[in-house]
C-alpha cells in the first residue's frame, strides 16, 4: 500500500523529471530516504554518488555553468547538508543555476537540539538567491516551484530546507510545472546610449575590459570594437567567451594576466567595461572616463568610479550602441596595444619550454602541451592557485573548448570536482582537470567518484609538494615559506590502486607521451608530474609594495638559515629575468 502513495518526496522528483533534470550529485543519508528512494523508481534521473557533499555542490555547480540550465545535489540533516555550502558558494558567486535538497531532522524534535540538528535557513542564507523551510506539505510544490523559478531567473543557488518526515508525507497536490529561464531583451535607455556614444567618441584611445557577461554576444563585441579601434582585455570568466577569433585581444590584466593588458587599460582615456566585475581596483586606470555595461545594475560602480553605468545585457547594448559610434580613423592605441601583446605573448611562450632531464618540469611547458593535446571541444577545469596561472596563460579558447574554475569564490578542491559535473554533463566529451597536489589532496575521495561513476576526467596533476601559489604570496608580502610544504604519496601509483590509469612524469621528455596516453585511455587517467615549486608567476604589474615584500622575503630567508631557497629560487627563474 504504501508504494502507491504520492508523497512529497516523489512529487519533488516528478518535478524534476518534467524540469529535464538527469541528474542529482550527493550522499545518502537517513533524512534523505523519502527523496533518494523516490530517484531510485526514477530511471531518468541519475543518482551520482560522490564521497563528500562539497563535491556535489561543485559538480553541480559546473554542470549548470555548461549547459545554462538547472543542476540539483542534496545532503541530509546537519553534517551533511553542511558540506554542501561551500560549493555553494561557488556556484552562487558564479551565478549559475542550482537547486539544493537540504534534509533536516523529523519536524517533531526541531528546536529540541536533537542529534545532528543546526538551523539551515539561517546557514544557506548567504550562500543562495532563495531558501525556505518545508513545514508542512501543503506549501509543497509551490515553494520548490518558487525555488526553482528564483534559481533560473536570478541565476543564483536555491535552497528547499525539507524534514525527512515531511518528504514522506502525503502530497497534498500532484502538480509539476515546467520552469524555463524568461530570456528578456534588456537594454539602456536611448538618451544613455546617446551619453555613451558621447564619451567615447570623443576619446582618442579607447579599451574594452570583457567579462563572462560577453557570453553569447562575441560577434556583437568585435563589431564594437572594430568601429572603436579598441583592444579587448579579458577578465578571467571572460576568457572563454571573447578570446578565440579576436583580432583586437592584447591578453588580460590583474593577478593572473599579460603586461600588455594591464598597459592597455593603464593608457586609455576611455574604459568600456563589458558584464565584467574584475574585483582588482588597483589595475583600473586614474584618470580614464569609464562606462560600464552590466545586466544587474546594482553591480555598476562597485569597482572603480564610472562615469556612466548602464543596465543592459552586452548583446543588446552592444548592437543598440554600435549605430552611434563614428568609426575611428585614428588607431594609434589598438595597434601599439597589439604590438605589446605580441611581446608579452612571446615572452610567456619562451617560458613554456622543456627542462633538463632530471630537473622538475616548468608548469608553463605543462600548460603548453596540455593544450597542444587536448580536444578541440575539450572541457577544461583548473585549481585556484598557480594551476588557474597557467590556465590563463597557456590555455587557447576557440569557441568550443569550455574553462571552469572557481574564479569567483576562489576555493581549493574545485578543479576535479568540477570535473565530476562536467564529464555527468557531456559523456563522451573530453574533461581535463588542472589540479594542484593540495587541491587534489582536499578532496582526494573523488578519485573514487571517477572510478564509480565510470566518469573518464583525465586529471593533470601539478606536483611541486607546496601550496605554490600561497608561498608566492608569503614571498610577496616579505615572509618566510611556513606551513606550506607538502608531503605528498606517488598519485600514479596512488591512482592506479583506485582503478584509475596513472602516469608519472618527472622529465620533460616524457611529457608528451605521458599526456598523450592518459588522453586516448578510454577511462579516468591521472598524470602526476614533477612540476618546480620555486617557479614564479610574475604579475603583469608589480608595486613598491610588491618589490619591498621580495627584498623582506629575501633577508628573512638568509637570516632563517634557508639561503638554499633563494639560490633554488634564482636558477628556477633566472629565464625569467635575463
Amino acid at each position: 500500500m504504501s508504494a502507491a502513495r504520492n508523497t512529497v518526496a516523489k512529487n519533488i522528483v516528478a518535478t524534476l523529471k518534467a524540469n529535464n533534470v538527469q541528474r542529482v550529485y550527493g550522499i545518502p543519508g537517513d533524512s534523505l530516504n523519502g527523496f533518494t528512494d523516490a530517484l531510485r523508481e526514477e530511471e531518468s534521473i541519475r543518482w551520482v554518488h560522490v564521497r563528500h557533499e562539497e563535491a556535489a555542490a561543485l559538480a553541480a555547480a559546473a554542470e549548470a555553468g555548461l549547459t545554462d540550465e538547472l543542476a540539483v545535489c542534496a545532503g541530509s540533516c546537519g553534517p551533511g547538508n553542511l558540506h554542501l555550502i561551500n560549493g555553494l558558494y561557488d556556484a552562487n558567486k558564479s551565478r549559475v543555476p542550482v537547486l539544493a535538497i537540504a534534509a533536516h531532522i523529523p519536524s517533531e524534535e526541531i528546536g529540541s537540539q536533537y542529534f545532528q540538528e543546526t538551523h539551515p535557513q539561517e546557514l544557506f542564507r548567504e550562500c543562495s538567491v532563495y531558501v525556505e523551510h518545508i513545514a508542512h506539505p501543503s506549501q509543497m510544490p509551490r515553494v520548490l516551484e518558487i525555488a526553482m523559478r528564483t534559481a533560473v531567473e536570478k541565476r543564483g543557488v536555491a535552497v528547499v530546507v525539507i524534514p525527512g518526515d515531511v518528504a514522506l508525507a502525503e502530497a497534498q497536490s500532484d502538480r509539476t510545472a515546467v520552469i524555463r529561464a524568461a530570456r528578456p531583451e534588456i537594454r539602456p535607455n536611448s538618451q544613455e546610449l546617446a551619453e555613451a556614444a558621447d564619451i567615447l567618441n570623443a576619446a582618442g584611445k579607447v579599451t574594452i575590459l570583457a567579462g563572462a557577461g560577453t557570453a553569447g554576444a562575441h560577434a556583437e563585441v568585435m563589431a564594437l570594437a572594430d568601429a572603436l579601434g579598441a583592444p579587448i582585455v579579458h577578465a578571467m570568466r571572460g576568457k572563454e567567451h571573447i578570446e578565440y577569433d579576436n583580432p583586437f585581444d592584447v591578453g588580460m590584466t590583474g593577478l593572473l594576466g599579460f603586461s600588455s593588458g594591464y598597459r592597455a587599460m593603464e593608457s586609455c582615456e576611455a574604459l568600456l567595461m563589458l558584464g565584467t566585475d574584475f574585483p582588482y581596483q588597483q589595475f583600473y586606470p586614474e584618470n580614464a572616463k569609464i562606462i560600464q555595461v552590466d545586466v544587474r545594475g546594482e553591480q555598476l560602480g562597485r569597482r572603480a568610479r564610472i562615469d556612466l553605468g548602464l543596465v543592459g545585457t552586452v548583446k543588446d547594448t552592444a548592437a543598440a550602441l554600435l549605430p552611434l559610434i563614428g568609426r575611428k580613423a585614428k588607431r594609434t592605441h589598438l595597434s601599439a596595444s597589439l604590438k605589446h601583446y605580441a611581446k608579452s605573448r612571446a615572452k610567456l611562450d619562451d617560458l613554456a619550454s622543456p627542462a633538463k632531464d632530471g630537473q622538475p618540469l616548468h608548469p608553463q611547458f605543462v600548460g603548453r602541451l596540455v593544450d597542444e593535446l587536448a580536444a578541440p571541444d575539450a572541457v577544461f577545469t583548473c585549481d585556484v592557485g598557480s594551476p588557474t596561472v597557467w590556465a590563463a596563460r597557456y590555455l587557447s579558447m576557440n569557441g568550443r573548448r569550455r574553462l571552469l574554475g572557481s574564479f569567483n569564490h576562489g576555493t581549493m578542491a574545485n578543479a576535479l570536482s568540477h570535473g565530476i559535473g562536467a564529464a555527468a554533463a557531456y559523456p563522451g566529451r573530453q574533461v581535463v582537470a588542472l589540479a594542484g597536489d593540495g587541491g587534489l589532496t582536499m578532496l582526494l575521495g573523488e578519485l573514487i567518484t571517477l572510478v564509480q561513476n565510470k566518469l573518464p576526467v583525465k586529471v593533470v596533476v601539478f606536483n611541486n609538494s607546496s601550496l605554490n601559489f600561497v608561498e608566492l604570496e608569503m614571498k610577496a608580502a616579505g615572509f618566510v615559506n611556513y606551513g606550506t610544504e607538502l608531503e605528498n604519496p606517488d598519485f600514479a601509483k596512488l591512482a592506479e590502486s583506485l582503478g584509475i590509469r596513472g602516469i608519472r612524469v618527472d622529465n620533460s621528455s616524457g611529457l608528451k607521451a605521458g599526456l598523450a596516453e592518459a588522453f586516448e585511455y578510454d577511462g579516468p587517467a591521472l598524470i602526476d608530474v614533477r612540476t618546480a615549486r620555486q617557479e614564479l608567476s610574475i604579475p603583469p604589474a608589480i608595486s613598491a609594495e610588491q618589490v619591498k615584500g621580495f627584498t623582506l622575503y629575501a633577508i628573512r630567508t638568509v637570516l632563517s638559515g634557508r639561503g638554499d631557497q633563494l639560490i633554488d629560487l634564482a636558477k628556477t627563474n633566472i629565464r625569467q629575468i635575463f
